[in-house]
């Protein structure tokens, strides 16, 4: 069967689920950037972090006045994956996919009751650790080779932006894979 590569980004009020909210999900298809996702979520709680918020640049209660309840916002995800998984499996890619899968997998579970995704996904910073040889510390985005990075996209914090921009990272890592076949 196909693989279906999802580039997915969220924010979130602080490092862990169920104590913190998500608070938006961004996604896009890597190898079809017009297919995109956004959605922004009601706080479950009113705990955040404020090195977190700093990094949104929004507060817990614009969350409150423009997201959508979690349930609702991941009953639209999980079609949205199902319609552009159409094609093949739907496979999650993240930058440090652990965190954002730990939120979006959280989310599904708590919310709809499984994850279209399954369980795992591909973490496009240990796929460059084996693309390149580099230590774990040389994977962060500052330190990846410009032959990789998009320079005329700022990183944005926005969820769906981020998503874009890597999974442009990750095309291009893909393509760079597959020329050394």
């Amino acid at each position: 069967m196909r693989e279906v590569y999802i580039s997915v980004d969220i924010e979130a009020a602080g490092p862990i689920p169920a104590t913190y909210s998500m608070l938006s999900l961004g996604a896009v298809a890597v190898d079809d950037p017009q297919a995109t996702f956004y959605v922004e979520f009601m706080p479950v709680n009113d705990k955040w972090v404020p090195d977190a918020m700093k990094i949104i640049g929004r507060t817990l209660q614009d969350f409150h006045r423009t997201g959508r309840p979690p349930k609702e916002a991941m009953a639209a995800f999980r079609d949205w994956v199902g319609f552009t998984g159409k094609r093949g499996k739907a496979v999650f890619v993240g930058f440090n996919a652990v965190f954002d899968w730990a939120f979006v997998n959280f989310y599904f579970h708590q919310y709809i009751g499984e994850n279209p995704f399954g369980f795992g996904g591909i973490d496009i910073k240990s796929y460059y650790m084996g693309l390149t040889g580099c230590t774990w510390q040389d994977s962060r985005s500052s330190r990846i080779a410009s032959e990789f990075k998009e320079v005329s996209r700022p990183h944005t914090h926005n969820a769906l932006d981020d998503a874009i921009e890597q999974a442009a990272l990750f095309r291009r890592m893909r393509e760079k894979s597959a020329n050394k076949a």
